[in-house]
């Protein structure tokens, strides 16, 4: 044993109880940290190699955090990290005058590990610091589990430790942080290159709907996104529609950055707090096989259209599309299920019809501040797990009230705070609803033959009104709507000539 690896204990942590936790029970390697250390500070080019893989706040012992960082901060800058260049900025700290003063660091380069061990060194440091958070989080959820207190209900205790294990899964530590402009702008230039690649151009994941995608640029991560409507407008249909077609297009393959994952449409979750997952499965069904839904529900199906309903249903049974129909979930149970749903088959996009029948986790004194803890808590989500959040939002009554229907950012019900959060807002609206309800009498020629012209016009057509957007424009984007599919597609006008996918 080398005479390095007398190093007092300093990261010895208290317990939950506030005495001090032994030493012992904390797994660490002060001689891997040490010659780690070493390596780095011999040969500066090793940091590249683990840079990936370990952090400051990965080392057990402040004092190797501290010569870590330091050496870090100097090599970002393109200087020389070495025993003597780190001198001039650690001879004072006093963990390191402890050691044994500046000599430490040239003795920590003494025992510097061979560069090809470097990586193994800091994937062994990585992993030792994953076990004491591991150890700090049963002792944090055995702690809480022994006080029994009104207000701490277990069930929410196991939503946060879900929460606390699944953070530690994907980032190896409790808390993100910061990070650095530089990660941010990297992290930017990837998105647009693969924007750039990607055919149709589309940074996000693509809808299927063409004018709608190129107004959006598709569905981006980190999004909520709230899609609103009156009782009749097609919101649950448009969801649907989008959750088929992402679902229907997921493929895996190499991306960009040589990670695997998808390279077109996605794995989606769908919430569906009103309607059961058979009736879901039911329109989405009538769209695919082109069989309206009211004959579905009835049974009144021709042979033909029979066979065509189970052929869809066949072809689609492999579509990772996964439906959870459990009514009033509250949003904390929303957010653990979603989060074991990416642990077990991934997830791209997460879709909950709707957000006015989420429940908050505890009663609010008003609706409003209800609310705005569930729209929190799906931005939460989508940033947590990193992926598109759609929630559906009844609208009030007031549209109805106006002459001009089309809804706007006001008629959200409890507006604040579901527009505060939201990066996008869109509305569904079909003039024709309205219209079909305006019909005059038989008797007057001349306003049934202005009707019909009417009827004519909006005949078959929906506008997504985007009302905010966060990263785009605002505006309209016309879709073409068969009702007795519930179906959603693209206006045969925008594309170029006749014949090309509608």
């Amino acid at each position: 044993m080398n005479e390095l690896t007398n190093v007092p204990d300093g990261g010895a942590e208290p317990g939950p109880d506030g005495a001090p936790a032994t030493p012992e029970i904390l797994p660490h390697n002060i001689e891997a940290e040490q010659q780690l250390l070493g390596a780095i500070l011999t040969n500066n080019d090793i940091y590249d190699r683990i840079a990936a893989v370990v952090k400051s706040e990965h080392f057990f012992e402040p004092v190797h955090q501290r010569i870590f960082e330091t050496a870090v901060a100097r090599i970002q800058k393109n200087a020389l990290a070495s025993p003597v260049t780190l001198k001039a900025f650690l001879e004072d700290d006093p963990g390191l005058k402890a050691l044994g003063g500046p000599a430490y660091l040239a003795r920590l380069a003494g025992v510097a590990a061979p560069a090809v061990a470097a990586r193994d060194y800091a994937q062994m440091i990585y992993d030792l610091a994953v076990r004491r958070e591991l150890i700090r989080l049963g002792q944090d959820l055995s702690a809480r589990a022994q006080r029994v207190e009104v207000h701490d209900d277990p069930r929410e205790q196991i939503v946060a430790a879900e929460q606390a294990l699944y953070k530690l899964g994907e980032q190896g530590h409790a808390e993100r942080g910061f990070v650095s402009f530089l990660k941010a702008v990297t992290d930017a230039v990837n998105v647009a290159n693969a924007a750039y690649q990607r055919d149709g151009g589309l940074a996000g994941i693509s809808t299927g709907l063409a004018d709608l995608d190129r107004k959006l640029g598709g569905l981006h991560r980190s999004d909520l996104l709230i899609l609103a409507g009156r009782p009749s407008m097609g919101k649950t249909s448009l969801a649907t529609n989008i959750a088929f077609n992402i679902a229907k297009a997921y493929r895996r393959g190499r991306l960009p950055d040589g990670s695997e994952g998808p390279v077109s449409g996605g794995v989606v979750g769908f919430f569906s707090l009103e309607m059961s997952a058979e009736q879901l499965a039911a329109r989405v069904l009538s769209e695919a096989a082109e069989v309206p839904s009211e004959q579905i529900r009835r049974g009144d199906m021709s042979e033909n259209d029979f066979r065509r309903f189970l052929e869809a249903a066949q072809t689609l049974e492999t579509c990772p599309l996964y439906i959870d129909d459990t009514p009033a979930l509250p949003i904390s149970q929303l957010a653990a299920r979603a989060r074991r749903l990416k642990r077990t088959h991934g997830l791209d996009v997460l879709m909950i019809d709707y957000l006015q029948l989420v429940r908050p986790a505890s009663a609010k004194d008003s609706r409003v501040n209800e609310v705005s803890e569930i729209t929190q808590g799906l931005k939460a989500i989508a940033k947590e797990l990193d992926i598109p959040v759609i929630a559906l939002s009844q609208l009030s009554r007031q549209v109805e009230n106006r002459e001009d229907k089309r809804p706007q950012l006001s008629d959200l019900r409890e507006s604040g705070s579901i527009e505060q959060d939201a990066d996008v807002v869109m509305f569904v609206f079909r003039e024709e609803y309205y219209k079909e309800r305006e019909k005059p009498g038989e008797h007057d020629l001349e306003a049934i033959a202005k009707w019909q012209e009417v009827m004519e016009r909006v005949h078959g057509k929906a506008e997504v009104i985007i009302g905010k957007q966060r990263h785009g424009p605002i505006g309209s984007v016309e879709l073409a709507f068969e009702g007795q599919f519930t179906r959603f597609s693209n206006l045969e006008k925008h594309h170029q000539p006749r014949g090309d996918e509608f």
